[in-house]
């Protein structure tokens, strides 16, 4: 089929679905016949009552459950957007020096979960600070990115010792992130071109013979929302716009949904002041180690292992909460 790669972003969309359900059908098909060979090494260590087969099949059992759990994890990646690609933006908070710091640590998080699934990521803002980030705004490519990302969306929370401390006190440190799904062609967002102010920017790279320093960056304002977008990831202007209209789309397709689902008042919730009182996730390094998310009450002591990425227990139980409708307000 010639005409198929004639565009190829919509060919790519294409294979990217047809493999995600090819995955799915891939994925029945192990489970049913791992569920054969359980059965079968079950009525195996009935029948010999041999302690190497009850072990053999209490294990097989174990890997049986936790494939069923997978895959009910992938049923809850149900709405349209699930399997798209992510965009996702942090701010620092309260918390000064700290918090700036603790937004790149989170951004070190969120691009070790995306390495360890296999996920490209992509830096398309970032504001330094003395310490750290001030804010930051990156893409994660990658099936079901933002089906699993937007159970980041709120306040995280970080206690520790100070390292800017000189007298080593604890210090409590405030960051938001907030996800958003990047759309494709199939999903549609009017947005009038009268309505968005475009806006160049100097634009600077780290320094060194390599500095970009030509009026690429771009910021775009949408009038009637007052969402302000900035992108100064690549050294074209027109590059830049491209990318900072597709997180503008993303964002105003995620307002429309709020309305759509009544949401808002659940959401403008979340969107609180970056302090005490708000966050969705607790990270305690000092005088203990605990990371808790305070909407599923899911705990673990090994903080070093989730500043590393492992975040999927998180992310799952926040999703099967939402669909049981069982989740405790952040």
């Amino acid at each position: 089929m010639p005409a198929f790669w004639d565009d190829n972003e919509v060919a790519q969309r294409v294979l990217r679905e047809k493999g995600a359900l090819e995955r799915v059908v891939r994925d029945w098909k192990s489970l049913a016949t791992t569920r054969d060979d359980v059965a079968t090494l079950l009525e195996l260590a009935e029948e010999e009552q041999e302690a190497s087969l009850l072990t053999e099949a209490s294990e097989a059992a174990a890997g049986l459950e936790r494939a069923v759990r997978a895959l009910e994890i992938r049923r809850l990646l149900s709405e349209k957007e699930d399997i798209s690609d992510a965009i996702v933006e942090i701010n620092a908070g309260a918390g000064g020096i700290d918090a700036c710091d603790w937004a790149d640590m989170l951004l070190r998080m969120y691009l070790r979960w995306a390495e360890l699934r296999g996920f490209k990521s992509e830096i398309m803002d970032r504001q330094a600070a003395e310490e750290g980030i001030r804010s930051v705004v990156f893409a994660i490519r990658g099936s079901y990115a933002f089906g699993y990302l937007k159970a980041e969306s709120g306040v995280h929370r970080l206690v520790r010792i100070s390292p800017f401390d000189a007298q080593a006190r604890r210090h409590t440190a405030f960051a938001a992130v907030a996800a958003y799904a990047d759309l494709d062609d199939d999903i549609d967002v009017q947005i009038n071109p009268a309505d968005v102010e475009m806006q160049a920017m100097r634009s600077s790279g780290a320094g060194g013979q390599h500095v970009n320093t030509t009026d690429s960056a771009v910021r775009l304002t949408h009038t009637p929302t007052g969402i302000v977008v900035v992108c100064r990831a690549e050294r074209s202007q027109h590059k830049n716009r491209d990318k900072a209209m597709a997180m503008l789309r993303a964002k105003i397709y995620q307002l429309e949904m709020d309305k759509r689902l009544e949401a808002q008042a659940e959401v403008n919730a979340k969107k609180k002041r970056i302090d005490f009182g708000s966050q969705i996730r607790s990270y305690v390094l000092q005088p203990y180690q605990q990371v808790k998310d305070l909407r599923t009450d899911v705990v673990t002591g090994n903080v070093d292992r989730v500043l590393d990425g492992d975040l999927d227990a998180f992310m799952e139980a926040w999703l099967a909460a939402r669909a049981e409708g069982k989740m405790a307000e952040a």
